[in-house]
């Protein structure tokens, strides 16, 4: 066993139906080291002081911003998503998170999504946070299948200093997750740990409760060092109760844990790889 690098966070939407203020009260108790606050409808989300407080109170950093990317966050920090993504960046210098976690457009927004990957450059470059581009999934319905992001749902089909990989999305897009994963190779700079079933629906299951592999991913990232942060973005709407939910987020963040330290170094090989921003080479 091995103490990994990277920090296992708790998605603020991991909670949900409850609030924001209550993730950060379960992440301190469950002893998460920190959470990715989603920014959405709750008014907390939304507001910097707010988060700063709860974060100082509950003793649980910041590590990432969520930008509001969503169908029900489009009025959210305004209706200009350049202007969103201006907030997420502040949001995260103020609060000390190191990532802002951003989606493809959707492809109606035509303006921005021509100058999306060129602008998501021009912000990185101002700041040293991490603007880092989520891997989507194609929308479908029985047979039928739309393609709702642009310039592409799978974010390696274009340059971006970084990525966020999602494996509840790659289930949701029917993707080799480990090719994604190489594909996305230094530049992978931060992980929602979750599960799926290859169904229609973006599930986000307990990892190990679907068919994804969470194993391996965690497994891999920590042969190489990776220093970014694994969250656990699971579903657990449908928990009966309180405690239920609770059991749910115990269980993803010891399995995260667990997978991030077991992975062996193979003998002769000494450290594995890893890198400032990922998964690149470190010299031995």
């Amino acid at each position: 066993m091995r103490v990994p690098n990277a920090k296992v966070a708790l998605s603020t939407a991991s909670v949900y139906p409850e609030s924001t203020a209550a993730a950060f009260e379960i992440a301190g108790r469950l002893g998460y080291d920190g959470v990715e606050v989603m920014v959405w409808t709750d008014p907390v989300s939304q507001d910097v002081e707010a988060l700063r407080r709860l974060s100082d109170f509950h003793g649980v950093p910041i590590l990432a911003i969520h930008a509001p990317c969503l169908l029900i966050t489009q009025r959210v920090w305004s209706t200009d998503p350049w202007t969103k993504l201006v907030r997420a960046r502040t949001a995260a210098e103020t609060l000390g998170a190191s990532t802002v976690v951003v989606h493809p457009p959707f492809r109606w927004q035509r303006s921005y999504a021509r100058d999306f990957e060129r602008g998501v450059w021009r912000m990185a470059e101002e700041t040293e946070v991490r603007f880092a581009v989520e891997n989507m999934y194609p929308w479908r319905y029985r047979d039928r299948e739309m393609l709702a992001y642009a310039p592409d749902w799978d974010p390696t089909q274009n340059d971006y200093r970084h990525f966020t990989i999602d494996l509840s999305h790659t289930a949701t897009s029917r993707t080799d997750t480990l090719a994604m994963v190489e594909r996305m190779s230094d530049r992978l700079g931060h992980v929602h740990i979750a599960d799926g079933s290859g169904s229609g629906k973006d599930e986000h299951l307990v990892p190990g409760r679907g068919s994804q592999p969470c194993a391996e991913v965690l497994e891999m990232l920590g042969r190489r060092g990776f220093d970014g942060h694994v969250v656990v973005e699971v579903n657990t709407r449908r928990a009966m109760s309180a405690a239920e939910r609770e059991e749910d987020l115990a269980e993803a963040l010891a399995y995260t844990r667990l997978h991030l330290a077991k992975a062996p170094t193979a003998p002769g090989h000494g450290g594995g790889h890893g890198g400032a921003h990922g998964l690149g080479r470190r010299d031995a």
